[in-house]
């Protein structure tokens, strides 16, 4: 069965829905006015009191809707209990997409970050940073393998990441097959690869494939690939650290255009 267009209209608007969780970071979403705040989230248990009243009057005065809850369902809003402190927010990123819709729509010489399990925050904020300032369309993200994206991502990120174009796919490997089909090379940095990052030159659309932090790109990952690439090392130096390769990929395409 077909889903009708308000169901889809009404899910893609909670694909752009990220939660924000915990005090301080609640309080900044809403001291932050260019955000758009859906709904605040607090624990029925928390004393009206010090930070606590401070969110729920500023949520009130911007004309956010309040919400009480269990601790119970508050842990399953967050998905995180434990950080959470009773608190959480949905934030609406306006460039977040489910992938396989956003694809098929994506521009001919489109140039996407595939993320394969970046395991550490701080690496995936600044992955997220570095592609919103530079050339990318978009960033495939798998919440399988993935680190959440919870307040290190946040931060990591300066607060990029509220307006960054993520592409959510359920997993990397079957996202990046579609991509194939759409016509788009496949690309993994690997260091033993021979074509160098900035000699290449893509006919069209092109995801580059950013792997784990210890392991590399996943097999699942790299088998769907079309074409290796290096970065240039000297002295002795074998590889970089994800974020770093992540911003060179991003300028890549003032070179390569």
């Amino acid at each position: 069965m077909n889903d009708s267009p308000a169901y889809r209209e009404r899910k893609a608007f909670f694909d752009r829905l990220l939660t924000v969780y915990g005090r301080k970071p609640v309080l900044e979403v809403l001291q932050n006015t260019a955000l758009q705040c859906h709904a605040l989230h607090l624990a029925d248990s928390n004393r009206d009191q010090g930070i606590v009243r401070d969110i729920r009057a500023l949520a009130e005065r911007r004309g956010v809707e309040v919400r009480l809850h269990d601790r119970q369902a508050l842990s399953r809003i967050s998905r995180n209990g434990r950080q959470d402190q009773g608190v959480a927010i949905d934030v609406l990123c306006p460039a977040f997409q489910r992938a396989e819709h956003a694809v098929p729509d994506l521009p001919a010489n489109a140039r996407l970050l595939a993320l394969d399990g970046i395991s550490n925050p701080q690496n995936l904020g600044m992955i997220i940073r570095s592609a919103a300032a530079g050339d990318v369309d978009g960033i495939l993200y798998a919440r399988r393998g993935n680190a959440a994206l919870g307040p290190l991502v946040i931060k990591a990120s300066a607060g990029t990441l509220y307006r960054a174009p993520l592409l959510l796919c359920d997993a990397l490997p079957d996202m990046l097959r579609q991509c194939r089909s759409a016509g788009m090379e496949v690309c993994t940095l690997s260091a033993t690869a021979t074509e160098s990052l900035f000699d290449f030159r893509p006919q069209g659309g092109c995801v580059y494939v950013l792997g784990n932090e210890t392991d590399g790109v996943s097999s699942a990952a790299q088998d769907t690939a079309s074409r290796g690439l290096s970065i240039p090392m000297r002295n002795g130096v074998e590889s970089l650290n994800v974020a770093v390769t992540a911003s060179l990929i991003a300028y890549a395409g003032r070179i390569q255009g």
